[in-house]
């Protein structure tokens, strides 16, 4: 989970006692749940005297006491399964094949298992609180007219039935955690007390427990009217019971016509809901709490724990998406800190906590413009873009991408490592540049439906092209001899201009391929399109609409703090910055956004990027990264118009291309 030595004492010092606290404060109020669960399923109001004696006698004795531990017990499990499997980004399946592989997944299956057990004994709980017919799995029983009168034990099916519901239900709720995403946890906008969120957040968790409930109960029944007489046949044998031929059987139409039990059914499902939903919502609001980063520390052995080295460090995702909301808070509200970022090393006089910080916020807003260029190629590849002329050699988004920003900011840089699995946020290549496609977006080759257009945008280059190591977007390689030097910085260098004429390529000639090879290339090739006819098939390997522009922004929270932190720091250094130090990387900070804001626009003008989604009121799963989208495009146009309006007609002497001026210049004038 976490790999590095210097990240633990954020593990250590932080995650696990925000987790053990969030876990207390869901026992603390499993006792009143509980007793209102005893009441909800005990009271009559025929004879609510009698009820209200029979819940005070059971709240005291020892078999309530009993169950009320192992409840805690289950309390305990899921939050540690939630400290487990959270995740900061979260997991977007772009197609059917997809989901259905996260569902499969091993780690799943353990989830899923664990909830099954934990289900079971929250339903043996309820059972034995509601009492009466459901108290035991057992019970004496004379079997035909009596005569013999040989008592037996027999299986008391509604005792069954309720601990089967509660393993269904606890099967259900870890798959549609997968469906929904309920263990990503997403951060406040507006920052809260934790008291005021669980208040804030409580009608909701009702609502969805008990909406979820009753969908659950709904499946329940009808996969046991076909199915129930399976795990009842196997009970009986195990266990040695018989059935009694004088009651209904439960997985009949006239078992199942039993409102008393529909109702205990469901209130129990309610309580197993709402108990670990609770917990979930506190994990929640306990995590995501701020978390202050000393800015600079007079210790030496406190260094790994100031902001500027949590920023460039490989860390948790959890640490650098707090390290990242506390930047933008600082950078908004805390003048003094501020002064720290500005505020220069002694001896020496150099800016380091300005430069960490910048060249971390400056590399995430970089990742995301190379990501979007890329994506934005491969569409147009699959033939949805217009081809450009060649005999045009106007600039182009792609080159101003490339040439504004830095470049050590634009190389790549290695991937932090993450909670889930098959993360969206993990890029499928470390360490290079060879490949424009990233995770979500790196289409199966092998697939039916892979273009040949694809497969030669996916190939190894050689590299004696000009364009070897660099982006490949049809926009780059036409200008490929000059992209990354100038023939005044090669002379500056020593070197000679580079040219692709000068370096010989070899002649090879192409080899003609076997007869088998071409049997078996043309038998794939009618395999690929017998597949594409299936109407089976298209569903499960089809793209979602929005799941690509989804995962594109998976992460887009921490490019939101980058772009709020720079902007408001860049904002107060036009008061505060005694030193100047901002006025260095203002050129690289400006090119970057942008460059970001135009790969944005072009990105927006996809089909299904720019309609938003319908959000799900009826579930625990977060949907904020379906919008993540859209706030990233308000907050960078709001960053650059923060900047401008502070400098105003100052920009004018920075340093800049002219087609960067030229946008610049629509923000001074307030056009964009």
């Amino acid at each position: 989970m976490f790999s590095t030595e210097q990240s633990c004492w954020f593990v250590r010092k932080v995650i696990c006692w925000r987790a053990v606290a969030s876990i207390a404060w869901a026992v603390l109020l499993l006792l009143p749940i509980t007793v209102v669960f005893v009441i909800l399923s005990r009271f009559s109001l025929l004879h609510p005297i009698q009820t209200t004696s029979e819940c005070l006698s059971f709240l005291s004795c020892a078999s309530a006491i009993f169950t009320l531990i192992l409840l805690c017990g289950v309390i305990i499990m899921v939050g540690f399964l939630n400290l487990e499997y959270y995740t900061v980004i979260p997991t977007i399946a772009c197609s059917k094949i997809a989901l259905l592989g996260q569902l499969l997944h091993p780690r799943q299956f353990v989830n899923s298992l664990a909830h099954c057990i934990m289900g079971i004994i929250v339903a043996w709980c309820c059972a034995v609180t509601i009492g009466g017919r459901y108290e035991t799995i057992g019970y004496p029983c004379t079997q035909g007219d009596g005569t013999d009168g040989s008592p037996q034990m027999c299986l008391n099916e509604y005792h069954l039935f309720l601990l089967l519901a509660g393993a269904f239900v606890g099967f259900s709720h870890s798959l549609l955690g997968v469906i929904y995403n309920m263990n990503y946890v997403s951060f406040h906008t507006v920052q809260q007390y934790k008291y005021l969120r669980f208040k804030g957040s409580l009608p909701l968790v009702v609502k969805c427990s008990a909406a979820q409930a009753l969908y659950s109960v709904r499946n329940y029944i009808v996969v046991y009217f076909f199915l129930g007489y399976i795990p009842k046949a196997w009970i009986c044998k195990t266990l040695n019971l018989h059935l009694n031929s004088s009651v209904h059987p439960l997985d009949s139409v006239a078992g199942l016509l039993d409102l008393s039990l529909l109702y205990h059914q469901w209130i129990s499902a309610s309580f197993l809901l709402f108990t670990w939903h609770i917990t979930l919502l506190l994990f929640r609001i306990f995590v995501t709490e701020v978390y202050s980063f000393p800015v600079q520390s007079s210790f030496t052995e406190d260094a790994h724990q100031c902001l500027p080295k949590v920023l460039t460090d490989k860390q948790p995702m959890i640490l650098k998406f707090l390290a990242l909301q506390d930047l933008a808070l600082l950078s908004q509200h805390s003048p003094s800190r501020r002064c720290e970022v500005f505020s220069l090393s002694q001896p020496g006089g150099h800016p380091y906590n300005w430069n960490a910080v910048t060249q971390e916020c400056l590399s995430l807003l970089a990742d995301l413009t190379q990501r979007l260029i890329a994506y934005h190629d491969t569409v147009a590849t699959n033939g949805r873009a217009k081809s450009l002329s060649t005999g045009s050699d106007r600039k182009t988004s792609s080159e101003t991408s490339i040439t504004s920003c830095p470049e050590d900011l634009m190389s790549p840089r290695p991937t932090l490592l993450m909670k889930t699995p098959a993360s969206v946020f993990a890029r499928s290549i470390v360490g290079t540049s060879q490949s424009p496609l990233t995770a979500p977006f790196t289409p199966d080759l092998d697939s039916p439906f892979a273009s040949p257009a694809l497969r030669r945008l996916t190939a190894p280059m050689d590299q004696f092209s000009p364009g070897f190591g660099t982006v490949q977007s049809p926009h780059i390689m036409r200008r490929a001899p000059k992209l990354w030097s100038t023939p005044t910085d090669s002379q500056v260098n020593g070197s000679p201009p580079a040219s692709p004429a000068s370096v010989p390529s070899p002649k090879q000639e192409p080899s003609k391929p076997s007869r088998l090879a071409q049997f078996l290339q043309n038998r794939k090739e009618q395999v690929k399109h017998f597949l594409a006819k299936r109407v089976l098939i298209m569903y499960l390997f089809n793209k979602l609409p929005e799941a690509s522009s989804q995962a594109l922004f998976a992460d887009s929270q921490a490019h939101i703090w980058a772009l709020e932190g720079l902007s408001y720091l860049v904002q107060a250094s036009f008061s505060e910055d005694q030193f100047g130090v901002v006025q260095t990387t203002l050129p690289s900070i400006l090119g970057c956004m942008l460059v970001l804001q135009e790969a944005v626009d072009r990105h927006f003008k996809l089909p299904h990027a720019s309609s938003k989604p319908v959000r799900s009121a009826s579930s625990m799963g977060d949907s904020a990264h379906k919008t993540l989208r859209f706030a990233l495009r308000a907050t960078l146009k709001t960053a650059i118009y923060r900047i401008t309006t502070t400098f105003g007609n100052h920009l004018n002497a920075v340093q800049m291309s002219a087609e960067h001026r030229k946008r610049l210049q629509q923000f001074l004038e307030y056009k964009e």
